[in-house]
């Protein structure tokens, strides 16, 4: 059953005003190298101790494949949704729809967890050491407005918060690691190969060894990069621009982390007391900012959580982004309910005014859960991290699935005759990483926390098939929105000319 789309005049069509520059802004802020690096080392380096950082290669190694398969995918397909455009274009609606349904809650999920990491921040510099549930509610509620704030505001003044906080990062992850390094070195380089780590048990290197499990943290740091082809639509010159702002953002990343937490590692005063089980009596829960405290005094406490701030509000803003664009996309193809609501922009910026205050509705809800459990929270950090590769593996398999058929026909950026084969790395790295990611390796008290992945996997799918089914015979062909938006770049490129 055929169907016009929802948007075919100017007053539905997205404005293109993000560069090259500012697409991989926005990439860059989507997994800050702040958030990238003090998310997860303290729990890295608490499971496997210093040789955690050889994990960090590991991980970029494999999500640089995949950066090469998304890169050739956005430049065929650059189309607002990502993700859910690819995986349709390659395989069919049911399987592309099912692609953005994961990426869609990953990105809302996430966007609610990092408003409450940068809620304890700001709490510490209101003067609130211990904040209660509550309280970390209440001010990540206001981040989420401030953020729905800007986000709506326009693009301008979101570049201008992603550009300040690429510097701000930049100049706090490498300028301190430099002077960490020049200065406080405590540690010898040998301690990232002596094995000091407390581990989980087990064979190093197996499942429930403990660098793998630091490997399953590491995950956390390299995702995001894909957000440059949420906003496809929006950029000037895509086909040229998107791929370069992948590739390029996802390693950028890669330098600041690795070289900011070699930095720290070799920076820590007492190894023993880090990577020591949490109930001992000396065991340092904070290493990241216990090590800079050492470094450089207590005076750095407030200027150090500003910077914290800084990183986790612009990645907030970047998911947010990414989130509400995935919900156009998708109502601009009929393919959620209240579809002609959900493609509204508004008159001078055209954003997207319903699509953005959803995930804000969203937001808050899980807010008010998390309050009145703890575990909510937990599920939310363990459900985004298998999340964001739950959905890689959508486009990555249809990928392959049509390189293997041979129907493959590449944009302007291409990977020729080795295509194949990073396409089949990728997908083999992929889900390895969700496999590993996901495992339920008994770590916690509340044994259904082990298999919180799954759990959300199957609430989610489940209320996915009722969505699907409710939607499926609305949903618009594909080639009515290439047609529209391929008008829409060449009148962008005729404007780029003139």
């Amino acid at each position: 059953m055929s169907h016009e789309p929802l948007t075919t005049t100017a007053e539905h069509t997205l404005k293109r005003e993000f560069s090259l520059w500012s697409s991989f802004a926005f990439a860059f802020a989507f997994i800050s190298p702040i958030v990238a690096l003090y998310g997860i080392f303290g729990l890295a380096i608490g499971t496997a101790g210093p040789t955690f950082w050889f994990g960090f290669f590991l991980v970029f190694g494999g999500q640089l494949l995949v950066a090469f398969v998304f890169a050739q995918l956005v430049s065929r397909w650059p189309i607002e949704g990502s993700i859910y455009q690819w995986s349709r274009r390659l395989i069919g609606t049911g399987y592309g729809w099912f692609a953005g349904w994961a990426y869609m809650w990953t990105l809302v999920i996430a966007m609610a967890t990092v408003a409450l990491g940068a809620a304890g921040f700001l709490a510490n510099i209101f003067g609130l050491d211990a904040p209660t549930g509550t309280q970390r509610a209440w001010i990540a509620f206001a981040i989420l407005l401030g953020g729905t704030g800007l986000n709506l505001v326009g693009r301008q003044a979101l570049k201008i918060f992603m550009t300040a906080s690429i510097i701000a990062e930049v100049v706090g992850s490498l300028g301190l690691g430099t002077w960490l390094l020049l200065f406080h070195r405590n540690q010898p380089l040998s301690v990232l190969t002596d094995g000091l780590g407390s581990g989980t048990g087990g064979d190093y290197l197996s499942l429930s060894g403990p660098f793998l499990v630091a490997v399953a943290f590491i995950g956390w740091s390299f995702v995001g990069f894909e957000s440059a082809g949420a906003i496809a639509e929006e950029v000037h010159e895509p086909r040229r621009n998107l791929p370069k702002a992948i590739i390029f953002s996802l390693s950028f990343i890669a330098v600041v982390v690795i070289y900011s937490s070699l930095a720290i590692i070799l920076a820590i005063p007492d190894m023993s007391a880090v990577t020591s089980a949490p109930g001992d009596p000396n065991h340092v829960a904070d290493p990241v900012y216990s090590t800079l405290t050492a470094a450089l005094g207590d005076g750095i406490a407030k200027p150090v959580e500003v910077l914290f701030i800084i990183g986790f509000l612009a990645s907030f803003l970047a998911l947010q982004t990414s989130a509400s664009r995935v919900i156009w996309a998708y109502a601009r193809d009929g393919a959620l309910p209240a579809a002609r609501a959900l493609t509204r922009l508004s008159a001078g910026q055209k954003q997207p005014i319903v699509a953005t205050l959803v995930t804000t509705v969203v937001g808050a809800a899980l807010f008010l859960l998390s309050n009145f459990s703890p575990n909510i929270y937990l599920l939310m950090v363990n459900f985004t991290t298998g999340g964001f590769f739950l959905a890689f593996l959508f486009p990555l398999v249809g990928a392959l699935v049509v390189q293997l058929r041979g129907t493959w026909r590449p944009g302007p950026f291409t990977l020729g005759r080795g295509s194949m084969l990073v396409t089949v790395l990728a997908v083999i790295w992929a889900a390895f990483e969700f496999l590993n990611i996901s495992w339920p390796r008994a770590v916690n008290a509340e044994r259904f926390l082990d298999w919180s992945v799954w759990i959300a996997v199957a609430v989610l799918g489940a209320v996915g098939v009722v969505i699907f089914v409710s939607v499926r015979s609305r949903i618009v062909a594909t080639e009515l929105i290439d047609e529209e938006e391929l008008e829409d770049e060449m009148a962008d490129e005729r404007t780029l000319s003139a």
